[in-house]
């Protein structure tokens, strides 16, 4: 919470600049994100947004948070996930960041630019308050900027309960209990008084809160949810069970080992605690142990692709690509080719040195890369079986997808050119290397006219 409110009191003082969500580290897990696509999807379609054009994106980042930031894609903190008690909390966040969207709060055109809506964003005094510096906090609001900031936090107020309300609607219309979205408000009220930070603290000022207090949105929401015919609805148990392996993998993965341990103590035989301590014994470097974990996992139930993966993953990474082979062939094949597992097995194949994988290599990874299109490690491995096969061309052709996504624009530049010079003019491949060369070239030629403004 210290990392979420001291980053609020780096906005406020840096004039609403934020750093773009993808500079952000983006956390891409097969089984997340079909569970994120499943609970938001209902959601979207209450919205009236198409869930083949909206998405939930995971952040690592232990902050409880999330946001938008432009277009239709909600952006969810890994902190976020750890604290939620439930999948129908979750669903209850979504619902809120999508009020955002359909109102069109991620862009401020008269503020001059882009930002964030964050549902953490509760004030911005509270940031040094609760960081230990309690004068600063105060004094923050008594900035030079004060006065311009009044328009631009009275329009954030009012954002908020817009989503808010928006937010409950879409639970309503979607056959969702609202429980979930009203316990993770309270659960933010009793974070702020953890804090010592009430409503009527003296050094709150009211008008100076980019969103109401969460105590006040939760007394303003809490009418409108159990009003509504879908509060006492049973929430859906597929997803909670999912959420609570989903919880425990991504602390695994996430966190300190040792705070994994103490959560998920060997005493728990639970599922989730097996693939709680399989990350965290395979973080620190301990292969037996993740490997007896991932034994378990695979023992209760040996046809689940997300259990298969974790152990061909685990062999792979543990230098046993050839044992890696068989889990997630099968992992890739019960997943119906998911993109991201069918990527892992394809650099499974590749790391086995063995020349007669190269062609079912590049068999799965291309059928990955055309289902998925923004995934730079699979782009690697795509390149490296062309460039094992002496297929130059194609090899740039797969960096420059890579460079491309990764924001590398010379990079994506150079190589591009190359592959146009090599493919056959008019090809699929050829045209697809064009323009990603004239993409790169605007955006060079842009940062250019930008660094001349700036001097």
């Amino acid at each position: 919470m210290k990392r979420v409110v001291a980053w609020l009191a780096l906005l406020c003082l840096t004039c609403f600049a934020v750093q773009p969500a993808m500079a952000q580290s983006m956390l891409r897990d097969a089984e997340t994100e079909a569970w994120l696509s499943d609970i938001s999807r209902p959601l979207f379609q209450a919205a009236g947004l198409s869930p083949a054009n909206a998405k939930v994106v995971l952040i690592q980042d232990p902050s409880i948070n999330a946001f938008v930031a432009g277009g239709q894609i909600v952006y969810i903190h890994t902190g976020l996930l750890d604290a939620a008690d439930s999948a129908n909390q979750v669903q209850g966040v979504i619902a809120h960041e999508i009020g955002h969207i359909v109102g069109g709060h991620a862009v401020f055109q008269n503020d001059g630019g882009y930002t964030n809506i964050s549902i953490l964003s509760l004030l911005l005094g509270v940031a040094a308050i609760a960081a230990g510096s309690p004068e600063a906090g105060t004094g923050m609001m008594m900035m030079g900027q004060r006065a311009a900031m009044g328009k631009y936090l009275a329009y954030s107020r009012v954002q908020e309960s817009s989503a808010d309300a928006a937010g409950a609607r879409y639970l309503g219309t979607a056959g969702i209990s609202g429980k979930g979205m009203l316990g993770f408000f309270n659960k933010l009220t009793k974070q702020m008084h953890s804090y010592g930070y009430y409503s009527t603290s003296p050094e709150v000022d009211p008008f100076a809160q980019t969103h109401p207090m969460s105590q006040q949105r939760v007394e303003t929401l809490t009418a409108d949810l159990q009003a509504n015919a879908a509060w006492n609805k049973p929430i859906n148990q597929d997803f909670e069970t999912r959420f609570k392996r989903i919880q425990a993998k991504l602390r695994g993965y996430v966190n300190e080992p040792k705070a994994t341990l103490r959560l998920y103590p060997p005493s728990d035989e639970s599922l989730p605690a097996h693939y709680a301590r399989a990350y965290a014994y395979h973080k620190s470097g301990y292969p037996d142990q993740a490997a007896a974990e991932t034994s378990a996992l695979v023992k209760a139930a040996p046809n689940d692709p997300y259990f298969l993966e974790l152990e061909g993953q685990i062999l792979l990474e543990s230098g046993k690509p050839a044992e890696a082979l068989a889990p997630l062939r099968e992992a890739t094949r019960r997943s119906n080719s998911q993109p991201l597992i069918a990527a892992t097995f394809g650099h499974a194949l590749i790391a086995t040195e063995d020349k007669a994988n190269l062609a079912e290599a590049e068999s799965v990874l291309r059928q990955a890369v055309a289902r998925d299109r923004e995934n730079p490690f699979a782009w690697v491995n795509l390149g490296t079986v062309y460039d094992r096969k002496g297929d130059q061309a194609r090899t740039a052709l797969a960096t420059a997808e890579r460079s491309n996504l990764v924001g590398d624009t010379r990079t994506a530049l150079i190589s591009a050119r190359a592959a146009m010079n090599g493919l056959p003019q008019g090809s699929s491949d050829w045209i697809r290397a064009q323009d990603i060369m004239m993409v790169s070239q605007t955006a060079m030629e842009e940062d250019k006219r930008n660094k001349r403004r700036g001097n």
